[in-house]
């Protein structure tokens, strides 16, 4: 028998040796899954696969009034769910869909007003609380935020580009007269002083920027309607007489105007009944009728409304409304226990919605009712809510009284003498400037 051998004991492979062509594929196979793992990575890290654009409050806004449901992403920049911009995360203002009146009041030290109480000549010294001795100025430097949207910085430049060759006219009582002022002073610094001239009248004011042939003008009429105390100003409420169905005596000055500014508010919170006028009474002012303020204000306002309705054209005038401006005689109503009206108080009200006794919600609602029915439209800047918290800028001592400045001793008698109604320029009402302008 052969013992010689096989042609497979001949032919084993040397022991401890993979094949070439094995170890190349498992080379691949290995890269690739490391390619994937790689890129696996990448997508949940960055977004240099997929990009998704992020969400603002415009757009979440319009879900929610849409009661619709929105998903959001945010892109690289804001990965953090702590992060400060997502807070920041406003759309761009736009009156049709910002809320303005939702925000707050947020310090900037380094925001300085545009104009003080020594550089703009055209300040009543009722309202130039510096000058008067006010010794804080923080007040000056709170910027109102918006929750929703940013609202643009007051620009002189775009207020008078806008203004070129037109007529602005604020109407109503000394608050207004006071918005009137800051508008004034936030443009005239530009202006040089030959070209700027300032006209006052009892009744009528007129500011011209020559340059821009515009004008930005006040007229007073603290009731819109005619009354008995528009020029000579009767102090005793009790002897105040309204002709709350007639307007025509004071309309006459509003014509041919571009912009309209109206308010009319604090001169019908008396706290009493207000003696009323309309149609034709046999004995003449005896025939007067005591109504309630809200009544009063609301036939008042119709009257108002109706002048608006048939007489200003809206393809050649644009019609606005400041809602009421908040009074703060009542330290109680924002918890400052000991506290004496607005007296000594350097902070705003920090209470999201606060909202005080100074604020009547029925005029407030009188105004809203008789705006929606109107044919002309009319754009309402809501200054109550964002003026309520600011209980810190009233004119307080700080002013004038009969025409004099107050005493030492007045000074210290702020319950009697701390005027919680009108505010320090520069100060809140050149908010409510940025407001208009942005509406503008």
């Amino acid at each position: 028998m052969s013992l010689a051998p096989s042609p497979s004991s001949t032919m084993k492979a040397p022991r401890g040796k993979i094949p070439l062509p094995i170890i190349t594929t498992l080379i691949c196979v290995i890269a690739f899954i490391a390619l994937l793992y790689t890129e696996r990575l990448n997508f949940l890290s960055s977004n240099s696969i997929l990009k998704v654009k992020s969400c603002s409050r415009r757009d979440a806004f319009k879900k929610n009034q849409s009661k619709g449901l929105m998903l959001c992403y945010l892109t690289d920049d804001r990965i953090e769910d702590n992060d400060e911009s997502l807070i920041d995360d406003r759309f761009d203002f736009d009156p049709e869909e910002c809320n303005v009146a939702n925000g707050k009041w947020v310090f900037n030290s380094s925001l300085e007003p545009l104009y003080t109480d020594r550089s703009c000549t055209y300040l009543d010294r009722q309202v130039s609380c510096v000058k008067n001795g006010r010794p804080d100025t923080n007040y000056r430097h709170w910027e109102w935020q918006p929750e929703d949207c940013t609202l643009p910085s007051f620009s002189p430049e775009l207020a008078l580009k806008k203004l070129r060759g037109k007529r602005l006219l604020f109407v109503g009582d000394s608050l207004q007269r006071g918005q009137w002022q800051s508008f004034v002073c936030l443009v005239e610094s530009i202006i040089p002083e030959d070209q700027k001239s300032m006209k006052s009248g009892r009744s009528h004011s007129v500011f011209k920027a020559k340059e821009y042939n515009a004008t930005i003008e006040f007229y007073w009429a603290p009731f819109l309607v005619e009354s008995n105390t528009d020029l000579k100003i009767i102090a005793d409420p009790k002897k105040r007489i309204l002709k709350v169905d007639s307007v025509a005596k004071h309309a006459k000055n509003w014509m041919g105007v571009d912009i309209l500014v109206f308010n009319t508010y604090v001169w019908w919170m008396s706290g009493l009944k207000i003696k009323s006028l309309w149609g034709s009474f046999a004995n003449g002012e005896e025939g007067y009728e005591e109504l309630e303020a809200s009544v009063a204000y609301r036939i008042g306002l119709k009257t108002w409304a109706n002048w608006v309705d048939s007489t200003v054209n809206p393809n050649k005038t644009r019609v606005f409304f400041t809602t009421m401006s908040p009074t703060h005689q009542r330290s109680a109503d924002w918890n400052h226990k000991g506290g004496i009206k607005c007296f000594n108080d350097t902070k705003p009200v920090t209470k999201k919605g606060h909202w005080g006794t100074g604020s009547d919600k029925q005029i407030m609602k009188v105004v809203a009712d008789v705006v929606e029915r109107m044919k002309v439209p009319v754009s309402v800047i809501n200054v109550t809510q964002i003026s309520e918290y600011r209980v810190d800028a009233h004119t307080s001592v700080y002013t004038e009284t009969g025409g004099k400045l107050l005493t030492d001793e007045q000074k210290a008698d702020p319950l009697h003498h701390a005027d919680c109604i009108h505010w320090c320029l520069p100060g809140v009402p050149d908010t409510w400037n940025q407001i208009l302008l942005a509406n503008l």
